[in-house]
């Protein structure tokens, strides 16, 4: 297993161990989202990513890292969704079998996605139970590869990738925003946005209700809350990482909030104006630019929308 460091070179590898899956994501621009926001934004859209979000960079550079002796064990990990779809298509390209500890109230376009890979899905009350400690047990039980959706080194390069190339379709960016639950998106992005452009400035962007990495960053230290109730599911991690936290600290300049009304009015606007669907949680970003949460004079503005994953009886509530 690697070290907890995450270089450049990580994320330039982990690019090239991915090409074959990973899609290479466009980028988009939109006059009536700038006149809105009063920002010159541009979109990296990993909505439109292989299996609607950008988690498949992360777990297919996690799994094609496994020693190929390990894979017969098979792999285990915990999500809402995304991460849990990401692993369970990589472990079918690899020939892994794969256990996804899934709350029981995930979305269910999220979770008939998973299921449509063939996986064995595990079920728990997100309010009462640890998906930490049921991962792990069912990986001591089995002897299967735990595959965490953000606190890894592999998780996190794989992640900066979409830095790296949002960088390269978009080299004038000087300012990038990036939605944080647990911190692997972000994390990997600063590194590779960082070593790219220097003088880049980071913005980190959670909701409201979930906002452990804005308590964390005030603190000065990891601060855990009780389990998220926002609308945006793949953001309700409890608490930064351990790993992706001091990283956060070092090259975010900033994390801001944005509330439910202003999410749920983002996804309308980006579905409405710009025709495409972006789930809460990929919205978040694009949020704080949309409702003034960013600070004035940022230049050419990179939002990453992470995800388009949405159910369409909640899309259709909004």
């Amino acid at each position: 297993m690697p070290g907890t460091e995450v270089t450049f070179e990580d994320i330039q590898r982990a690019a090239e161990r991915i090409k074959s899956i990973a899609q290479r994501t466009p980028v988009m621009t939109s006059h009536a989202f700038n006149e809105k926001s009063g920002v010159d934004a541009v979109f990296k859209c990993e909505n439109l990513q292989k299996g609607g979000a950008f988690k498949i960079r992360g777990a297919a550079n996690f799994l094609y890292s496994i020693p190929r002796a390990e894979l017969p064990r098979g792999v285990v990990a915990y999500s809402s969704g995304n991460h849990a779809q990401a692993v369970a298509m990589a472990a079918k390209l690899v020939g892994a079998p794969a256990t996804l500890v899934m709350p029981e109230d995930a979305p269910r376009s999220k979770m008939e996605a998973t299921r449509a890979q063939g996986p064995r899905i595990v079920t728990y009350n997100r309010f009462k139970e640890d998906r930490g400690a049921i991962g792990a047990k069912i990986s001591a039980e089995s002897g299967a590869t735990l595959v965490p959706p953000y606190d890894h080194p592999w998780t996190m390069a794989g992640a900066g990738t979409t830095a790296l190339e949002f960088l390269e379709q978009a080299p004038d960016l000087d300012t990038l925003v990036v939605c944080i639950g647990g911190g692997g998106l972000i994390s990997g992005c600063a590194i590779a946005a960082k070593h790219l452009k220097p003088s880049i400035r980071i913005f980190g962007v959670e909701p409201a209700d979930a906002n452990d990495t804005y308590l964390s960053l005030a603190a000065g230290k990891r601060v855990e809350i009780s389990a998220p109730g926002t609308i945006a599911d793949g953001l309700r991690s409890p608490s930064p990482g351990e790993l992706t936290f001091p990283i956060i600290q070092k090259h975010v300049e900033q994390v801001v909030l944005v509330s439910e009304d202003e999410i749920r009015a983002t996804v309308k606007f980006l579905l409405t104006r710009m025709k495409i669907l972006v789930e809460p949680s990929g919205a978040v970003s694009a949020a704080a630019a949309m409702f003034g949460k960013l600070p004035v004079g940022l230049g050419r503005v990179g939002i990453i929308l992470s995800g388009g994953n949405m159910d369409f009886e909640q899309l259709a509530t909004f």
